[in-house]
């Protein structure tokens, strides 16, 4: 079973201590970059909050830390499902429109 997206949040920047707003629990995820809003990345996770605060924003410095900088100004929305196996099976089937609607648009 699938839920419904969530609304778009911003994505927290580094150093700023914002909170990331994501269920702990299997899902899919979407990020993108709130200017143009291209993708940014996408995936079906068993722990939507832990993928999300993994996922790699800018470039490291050559002293471990994260360059805020750099980093994109990016946007983040999640949709809860009952398992993993459910997760991967919507963005299948959401890979899959979004690949018949682009050649359609060619």
């Amino acid at each position: 079973m699938i839920s419904t997206w969530s609304e778009w949040k911003r994505y927290p920047r580094p150093g700023r201590g914002d909170n990331l707003e994501a269920p702990i629990s299997p899902g899919i995820y979407e990020v993108r970059i709130a200017g143009s809003g291209a993708l940014y990345s996408f995936g079906a996770v068993d722990n939507l909050a832990q993928a999300l605060a993994l996922l790699p924003v800018g470039s490291k410095s050559w002293f471990g830390r994260r360059d805020t900088s750099d980093a994109p100004d990016l946007e983040y929305r999640t949709c809860a499902t009952s398992s993993k196996a459910s997760a991967k099976a919507a963005a299948e089937r959401m890979i899959g429109r979004r690949e018949t609607y682009m050649s359609g648009a060619a």
